[in-house]
């Protein structure tokens, strides 16, 4: 179909170095001697383990449950038993440790008990959102929202535009593009399930030029009720409010959501596992990941869910050479660990190996103003890191630092080499911390207030009550009553010390 386009502000021609993986055909990565999985692979509230050590577990098996609204669960990616339920390194930049659940597998891979959905056309679209929540799905471009979230959006308002973003605009990653060559029906019919879910009136898949071959196999199975759109290349056109102004030239405005503009938009692998948990039953516990850069054999895996990035680069030709620095994602969004150790979770699309990127020392900011020019959410860098470097987060919040998408754009053409997009991330994590801590603060000087109030009120009724009850004399009673004014008198003066004494803490 021919659309019309719109550009975005800002953005980059990268070399894409694509080439190194997406040429050969994915490997099914065998099973290591253990699989590591944390309880919070999602955006939201940690899933609560179900078993306990020493159990036997099967594939597919609910091994934690989600807690609340804003989460999913978790599932055994093999058979096997529970070795343990403790903290293990888990993917993020500072290194931290987090609950996990970790698996000593029995080799058989013997499936838990799963019901396939054949008829998704004549599900109530809150049942097949159900589907997949319990199936554990997640967004699988990166940022691991919930996808039954969006799709509960997409039922409660009126939904014009499905988008399902293939766009891998990042180098190195090609794990989406060989996930589309080779299973194209798992992205068609997951969309077409994923539109009937939020009853949505138009529909549209994108990807870039410079995957032609997967635009050719989506092509072959679509009919008029799907929108292919081939997009020019150009970073990063696959972040969500970049593709929407593209495709519809409008602009999701800073702290609104593609929803409220009618649209939802979700990742190709996303639609995969969601044709996956509905047709087959089967729960999200693997995905395909993309092993590039210094390694002997780039290519793309399909890996279990928990199985530590040691393994999977061992199956491409790692070698530790000194010097080496390895990247969970691409070069430009993808955080940087030493720890090899740690699992594959469901956001993981890509391990790169590489010595070559942002390796130069900082210099001091020269004002040239490039960091300006590619600004894909036309903010101002300058300022941001400015503000983050002085922690004056209050300023940040006036320069719309949380609009910042971490494309690492600026960081690329900063000349001065300065890792920008590190100061805004830990900036970011900085202020919801602090707001995390003073609401817990606030809330827990309510609690305290209210419970003194009611443990006044309390005694002011017992004292009632005994008085009521008395057969003492008038003047008996006078007294009695000025005795009980008085500790009233004295609980809400330690009550007033008590206040000022949290607020001084504070």
């Amino acid at each position: 179909m021919n659309r019309e386009l719109y550009p975005f502000p800002g953005g980059l021609q990268i070399p894409p170095h694509k080439e190194l993986s997406n040429a050969k055909t994915s490997l099914i990565t065998p099973l290591p001697d253990s699989i590591i999985l944390p309880l919070q692979q999602h955006i939201g509230t940690p899933a609560v383990p179900l078993v306990k050590t020493g159990d036997k577990v099967l594939k597919g098996q609910i091994i934690a449950r989600a807690d609340g609204y804003v989460s999913v669960p978790v599932h055994a990616s093999t058979s096997g038993k529970i070795i343990d339920i403790g903290n293990y390194t888990v993917p993020d930049p500072l290194g931290l440790k987090a609950p996990c659940i970790v698996i000593e597998p029995d080799g058989d891979d013997v499936w838990f008990e799963i019901k396939p959905t054949h008829d998704y056309a004549s599900i109530d679209p809150k049942d097949l959102q159900d589907v997949i929540r319990e199936a554990g799905i997640v967004g699988l471009g990166g940022a691991g929202f919930p996808a039954h979230v969006k799709l509960r959006e997409g039922t409660e308002s009126a939904v014009d535009t499905l988008i399902i973003n293939a766009v891998e605009c990042e180098p190195f990653i090609s794990c989406d593009d060989r996930l589309i060559r080779e299973k194209p029906g798992y992205i068609v019919n997951g969309t077409r399930m994923i539109r009937h879910a939020i009853q949505a009136k138009y529909c549209v898949i994108a990807l870039e030029a410079d995957m032609p071959e997967a635009y050719a196999a989506l092509k072959e199975l679509i009919d008029d009720d799907i929108d292919l759109i081939q997009l020019p290349v150009k970073y990063p056109q696959g972040g969500e409010r970049q593709l929407i102004k593209v495709l519809t030239g409008m602009e999701v405005p800073s702290g609104g959501l593609p929803i409220h503009m009618g649209i939802v938009m979700h990742n190709a692998a996303t639609a995969a596992a969601a044709y996956r948990a509905v047709i087959r039953g089967e729960p999200l516990i693997s995905r395909y990941v993309t092993v590039s850069g210094e390694v002997n054999d780039p290519r793309n895996l399909q890996v279990l869910l928990g199985t530590p990035v040691k393994h999977c680069a061992d199956q491409c030709g790692y070698e530790d050479k000194e010097g080496q620095a390895i990247i969970l994602g691409g070069p430009m969004m993808g955080m940087y660990v030493n720890n090899m150790h740690m699992p594959v979770i469901k956001t993981t699309n890509c391990v790169l190996v590489t010595s070559t990127y942002n390796k130069s020392p900082e210099m001091p900011c020269i004002r040239c103003g490039q960091c300006v020019d590619v600004c894909p959410e036309k903010l101002l860098p300058q300022q941001l890191f400015w503000h983050a470097h002085a922690k004056n987060y209050d300023r940040l919040r006036e320069y719309h630092l949380f609009d910042c998408i971490e494309c690492g754009c600026c960081s690329f053409v900063c000349p001065s080499n300065i890792r920008l997009v590190q100061y805004y991330r830990k900036a970011k994590r900085q202020i919801t911390q602090d707001e995390q801590t003073r609401s817990g603060a606030d809330h827990a000087r309510e609690r305290f207030i209210a419970r003194n109030a009611r443990l006044a009120r309390e005694e002011q009724t017992q004292n009632n009550e005994l008085l009521a009850g008395s057969d003492i004399g008038e003047l008996d009673k006078q007294a009695f009553i000025q005795a009980a004014v008085e500790r009233t008198r004295a609980k809400r003066a330690q009550l007033g010390k008590q206040e000022n004494s949290d607020d001084d803490q504070e």
